[in-house]
């Protein structure tokens, strides 16, 4: 079978290619899915470039989460059937066929598209978690940079959903117009000078008690001048690949505190995250739920689909596909 792979960390790009192998046997507890589609996560990026929170053994197939076809069973597992789509996290999903832990995996209702299906738990999942830590309320405001990201969307549709005010911040002029367009109308780009005053005006100068960073490097220090004093800011990506930059002075004349969110290990008890998942596939088979792709590469050209991952001005994520 085709698969992603590298043999080396550094810049995706120049690091990926395409090898054939063997297809893999499912254990006690696990599936053999025929891959369908396989979004390019930006944790799928800094793994590859050795900067994640973990390092895999090399060589290394890329890829977290897909959804695909059930192709074999492994012992113990009853719950599946051969043939049916499931999607969620797995382990070198930047295949033909990958393996699943069975527990891990949710059944895909027919409503509900392969693109949306293929990024059904990573960041949907990751947004409900974190809004469910951030001890907010009905009528406060939060902020939160990378707003046009699927992250930004989402926190900003499910905050709605409580009550909880949420303004976005985007690098872009363009991306403004962009996000008005699908309905998100409080956000402001850093592109321009003056963009702090923009930011008065929208929360009429009430207090920003929450600030969601994703880019890294100046993301945080422009993040935080927007944050009220006594405000926490939580570190939820790098997408800049920059160190945090925050001054000492917000720290310690404005009480802004800093702590970090990793969905992979998720601050919320396991039965909260059952009951998050429900919620997700019962969204997405409602029609409440749709994830765009904005292009899908085969994994003979795995180097171009990473390449194009990092284009701005995307409307949906990258994929994989299987055939």
């Amino acid at each position: 079978m085709k698969t992603a792979i590298y043999s080396e960390f550094g810049t995706p790009e120049k690091v990926l290619r395409t090898d054939d192998v063997d297809r893999p046997q499912p254990g006690a507890g696990q599936v053999l899915i025929k891959m369908v589609l396989s979004p390019v996560h930006n944790h799928d990026l800094m793994t590859i470039a050795g900067q994640y929170g973990f390092k895999p053994e090399l060589p290394a197939v890329p890829g977290t989460e897909a959804v695909g076809v059930v192709e074999a069973l492994g012992e113990g597992v009853t719950h599946l059937k051969l043939g049916q789509r499931v999607a969620g996290g797995g382990e070198k999903t930047w295949a033909e066929y990958y393996i699943g832990a069975a527990a891990r995996l949710v059944p895909v209702p027919d409503s509900v598209s392969d693109e949306t299906a293929c990024q059904l738990v990573s960041m949907p999942l990751s947004s409900k978690m974190l809004l469910d830590t951030l001890e907010v309320n009905s009528g406060d405001w939060i902020a939160i940079n990378a707003a046009n990201g699927a992250v930004g969307k989402l926190l900003t549709q499910y905050a709605a959903e409580k009550g909880v005010k949420v303004l976005g911040l985007v690098r872009r002029d363009a991306a403004v117009d962009e996000m008005a367009a699908l309905g998100f109308r409080q956000v402001v780009a850093t592109e321009s000078a003056g963009w702090q005053d923009k930011v008065k005006s929208i929360t009429g100068g009430a207090p920003i008690i929450r600030g969601i960073e994703s880019l890294g490097g100046e993301g945080a220090t422009q993040l935080s001048s927007i944050l009220a004093d006594g405000a926490q800011l939580i570190s939820f990506g790098a997408m800049t690949g920059r160190p945090l930059k925050i001054s000492a002075g917000e720290l310690l004349f404005r009480n802004i505190s800093v702590k970090g969110f990793w969905g992979s290990k998720p601050p919320v008890k396991p039965e909260r995250i059952g009951e998050l998942l429900g919620e997700l596939v019962r969204d997405a088979a409602a029609g409440k739920l749709v994830l765009e792709i904005e292009a899908a590469y085969p994994i003979s050209e795995v180097a171009e689909a990473v390449r194009a991952s990092g284009e701005p001005g995307r409307k949906g994520k990258i994929a994989i596909r299987g055939n």
